[in-house]
Formats: C-alpha cells, structure tokens, sequence
C-alpha cells in the first residue's frame, strides 16, 4: 500500500476518573511523573491535568482527565483508558488517506488539541457509512513537529 503517512510513535494516553485528584495522587504523587499543564473544554466535556513522562521527543504525555458533568456526553471516565495518541509526521494526509479507505472519524475534524499540536479522533466504532474505527478504542492522530519527526524515524 501506498501509505503517504507514517505513525512515529506514542504521543500520549489519557486515563479518565470522576476524581482527577485521585488520578495525580498515582501518576505525579506516587508514580513521579511531571506536571506539565491543564486544559479544560466545556464542549468535549473535560477537565484535565497533564503529566509527563520523558524529555524531548521521547516525552510521552498522560492525560488526567474528569469530566466536568459525569452525566453529559463524552464521558471521558468511560471507559477508565479512554484514548491513546499517536505522532504522525503529515496529519492531513493521514486523515485524507484513512477517510478514503473507510475509516470514521469523530465529528470536528483537524483542530488544535490540549497540548497546543493539530489533532483529530479515529473514531472508536465504525458504521454504515465508515466501516473501519478503532474497534472500541478512541485513537487519537497527533502532527508531530519537526524535532519529533527527526528524532523518532
């Protein structure tokens, strides 16, 4: 196949709770990870620390996340491992490329995620329409910037 994309690597995983401050007592309290930054979103209904793992192109983020109403959709504590992220060195042609071989993506498209990168979601289940997801795992494609791109091919 003619793939005019390649997937570099972990970008990040995002791990859902009703108690974020449970989730930092684990992953920066106990475990050590670095506390990186937030990011909150009414609309996709999240509230999130993020932590760190790594230095440079081989950090790898881990998304504390609680929703802001655990009774409105998404809920991102469902299920608890609720996405895993990818770097990719050409977002636009990945996400042309999949949506032309059938793959669903989530409604919104290419747009800036938490971390500041260009983003878009491989939807968790296929339909009708778009047959192939991410067989009940949310995949999130990741632009990797220059120095990931070097460092991870």
């Amino acid at each position: 196949m003619d793939r005019p994309f390649r997937i570099l690597g972990i970008q990040q995983i995002a791990v859902g709770s009703t108690d974020k401050q449970k989730l930092r007592e684990l992953w920066v309290d106990t475990l050590g990870l670095e506390l990186h930054g937030s990011y909150r979103s009414e609309p996709e209904n999240v509230d999130e620390d993020i932590a760190v793992a790594g230095k440079g192109a081989f950090k790898v983020e881990v998304d504390l996340m609680q929703p802001i109403d655990p009774d409105k959709r998404p809920r991102v504590q469902e299920p608890a491992l609720n996405h895993v992220g990818l770097w990719v060195d050409d977002l636009e042609a990945a996400e042309t490329w999949l949506h032309r071989r059938g793959v669903r993506f989530t409604p919104g498209g290419i747009r800036k995620g938490a971390a500041g990168f260009d983003v878009c979601f491989i939807h968790p289940k296929g339909n009708e329409q778009a047959p192939i997801g991410g067989q009940g795992v949310l995949i999130e494609l990741v632009q990797a910037p220059q120095e990931v791109i070097a460092a991870l091919s």
